[in-house]
Order: structure tokens, then C-alpha cells, then sequence
């Protein structure tokens, strides 16, 4: 079993950061901010602020790289390619989304219909982010070892 090439690593999470930035500016920016200032409103939150956006947008920097490093760690046993990368994907999905909506969703702190929505959304996006920034992973010193030594390992 290779080391994980955390340089690799950090450049694939940060396109597949990059991926996440995108569609979630559209989705939450732009298609649901009104319903989300909705549900704000209900519980007595102002609406997202600009100001808050940088932590977002880091945020999902710091997804894309973890979630291409769980890719980089899942490698080994189920290889190298995009259905890996969708695997690694839906695990974070299953751990960062689904479970934590779950355990919200008799709470009832969002409404039903947000709740579906924002669950939903990660389902696609974050296997799509991985697969997107795997593209970006290989192990080993890369293109250093010889003209073909880094093509074989890439992705």
C-alpha cells in the first residue's frame, strides 16, 4: 500500500473545493436564499450575511480536501477511478449530510421541504466534487519517476 500524496491531495481538494464553491453559490445563493431567509426568519435568525460568505466558501474548501483524501484512503481496496471517487463521496454525503439531517429532521428546526432539498443537493454534488477533483490525485512523486511511471497511478 502507497503513502498518500497529502501535495495531491490538496490539489484535487481544492478543485473539487472549488466545484462545491460553485454549486453551492448557485443553490444557496441564488435558487434557495429566499427560502433559506425564510426559515431564518422563522427561528428568529437574520438571513445569511455577505460577510459570512468567506466562511462558507472555506468551508467547502476544507470538504473538498478531506473528501479527496477519503478518496486517497479508499484507493487501495476498491482502486483507482471515478466509481471509487463516487464511493468516497457518498460516504461523506452519508456522514456529513444524511445523519446529521436525520438527526435534525424530528426537531424540526428546518422546514420538511428545506430539509429534503439540502439533503438532496449533497447526494449529487459532493460524489461529483470527488470525482471532479480525483482527476487531480495520484500517488507516489508524480511525473519525477520517468515519462510513464505518474500516468499509470494518475486517478
Amino acid at each position: 500500500m502507497g503513502k498518500i500524496n497529502m501535495q495531491k491531495v490538496l490539489i484535487g481538494g481544492l478543485v473539487a473545493g472549488l466545484v462545491l464553491n460553485v454549486i453551492d453559490f448557485v443553490m444557496f445563493g441564488m435558487v434557495l436564499k429566499a427560502q433559506m431567509a425564510a426559515a431564518m426568519q422563522a427561528l428568529g435568525k437574520p438571513a445569511m450575511t455577505n460577510a459570512q460568505v468567506p466562511w462558507f466558501v472555506f468551508l467547502d474548501f476544507v470538504g473538498g480536501v478531506a473528501m479527496v483524501w477519503l478518496y486517497a484512503a479508499m484507493r487501495p481496496r476498491f482502486g483507482a477511478g471515478p466509481g471509487t471517487a463516487v464511493k468516497a463521496g457518498l460516504a461523506a454525503w452519508f456522514l456529513g449530510a444524511l445523519l446529521p439531517a436525520l438527526f435534525m429532521w424530528p426537531m424540526a428546526i428546518m422546514p420538511q421541504n428545506l430539509t429534503i432539498i439540502t439533503t438532496l443537493i449533497p447526494l449529487v454534488e459532493w460524489p461529483l466534487a470527488v470525482v471532479v477533483g480525483a482527476k487531480f490525485y495520484m500517488e507516489g512523486a508524480g511525473m519525477g519517476a520517468g515519462m510513464g511511471a505518474g500516468m499509470g497511478a494518475r486517478m
